[in-house]
């Protein structure tokens, strides 16, 4: 590599991701990358670095542009340029998509609905923006979830089981609580999971085009970006929800990195050209070492001074098949199934995740049981 050639780096820290980009003096995307933080979204900031630098010499970072909840503070830690969530999204969709007039954003726990105005065949500008209140519900995280709730993969599963759906049902998406309750109701009729799956995505989309359009005219083209729009459930539901024909919903290439790409073109055109070197993760090492980013905690919880008795009983031994009863406890998230007899002994049991499965789970635990006691019982 050119020891020569300087880069832009780019940093969109939110709080379920770390998207990362690298640029040229002329706003060329070199490379990008999106990492989950899990929490920690400073300690991965530190390690994403440290593994820049070894792809790059120091001297090649010409700049550090932040984003995101936590671009303000990574910015003055690391001598770099922090530039507001809106306008770096609206930034990177001005300079590569000039024809977009509005902007869907959703990331892990905010989402945005930008307006643009047109200029030019190439040029628009932000005009306008809502953003969502401050809770999970229609957003990255409350499908990260529900997906976990049902036992289901986010990244893998999720999209490709909700184009399965003819028929979605209807969940409450603009509440957590009231989301859950429908697809508990949902889980105990045995509704397939593709159709639950796909009711979710509804749910968050039609909840994002009530709260944040507010009657407000979505214009055509949007372009869907952040980190849901990799779900290809979600672009669905946008697209019926809306209406949108065909080259009327976009999804951008880097449709992760638009946050990060729209903070280092923003401080391009803004004539932040200077260059400020770069100090290396000595000041951000000593922020995440210190009291402030461990905050506050209370002591461990004792252990339980008596243990929960589990004993199972041994079949009497009998010429006879041993009489006892079979319990179902069947349950949104666990299935449990259990033999005893008349004295309330326990000879059999079984707990399982129901998965939104509730018959696949009662086969499988008297299957499994069955196979235990035999013609014993």
């Amino acid at each position: 590599m050119d020891t020569k050639e300087k880069f832009q780096f780019g940093f969109d820290i939110g709080s379920i991701s770390i998207n990362t980009v690298v640029m040229d003096s002329g706003g060329k995307i070199i490379s990008d990358r999106y990492d989950y933080n899990h929490g920690k979204p400073f300690e991965k900031l530190k390690e994403i670095l440290e593994e820049l630098e070894k792809e790059y010499s120091k001297d090649q970072f010409a700049h550090l542009s932040f984003t995101g909840t936590g671009g303000k503070l990574a910015a003055g830690l690391l001598n770099g340029s922090y530039v507001n969530e809106i306008v770096a999204q609206s930034s990177s969709v001005s300079r590569l998509y000039p024809q977009v007039r509005t902007i869907i954003e959703m990331g892990g726990e905010d989402s945005k609905l930008i307006f643009m105005d047109k200029l030019d065949e190439n040029a628009s500008r932000l005009s306008d923006f809502e953003l969502n209140t401050i809770c999970a519900a229609g957003t990255g995280s409350f499908l990260d979830q529900q997906a976990n709730r049902i036992g289901i993969s986010i990244e893998n599963e999720f999209g490709e089981l909700s184009l399965k759906s003819v028929d979605p049902p209807r969940i409450a998406g603009r509440c957590s609580v009231f989301a859950k309750s429908d697809m508990i109701h949902l889980q105990q009729i045995a509704t397939p999971v593709h159709d639950i799956v796909a009711g979710l995505c509804f749910a968050v989309a039609r909840n994002f085009i009530s709260s944040l359009g507010r009657g407000k005219t979505i214009a055509f083209p949007v372009i869907f970006q952040g980190g849901v729009s990799s779900n290809i459930g979600m672009v669905r539901a946008f697209k019926e929800l809306l209406n949108a024909k065909d080259g009327d919903l976009l999804i951008p290439d880097h449709n992760t990195s638009m946050g990060a790409m729209g903070a280092v073109l923003n401080n391009l055109a803004e004539g932040e050209k200077e260059e400020k070197e770069y100090q290396g993760t000595a000041e951000l090492d000593k922020y995440i070492q210190g009291e402030k980013s461990r905050g506050k905690s209370f002591a461990p919880l004792s252990p339980p001074k008596s243990e929960i008795k589990k004993e199972v009983f041994p079949i009497p031994e009998s010429d006879e098949p041993y009489e006892v009863y079979l319990g179902l406890d069947i349950g949104s998230l666990s299935t449990n199934v259990v033999l005893i007899d008349d004295q309330n002994r326990v000879f059999a049991r079984r707990y399982l995740p129901t998965a939104s499965k509730p018959l696949d789970a009662i086969r499988r635990g008297m299957s499994e049981i069955h196979e235990e006691m035999g013609d014993r019982v």
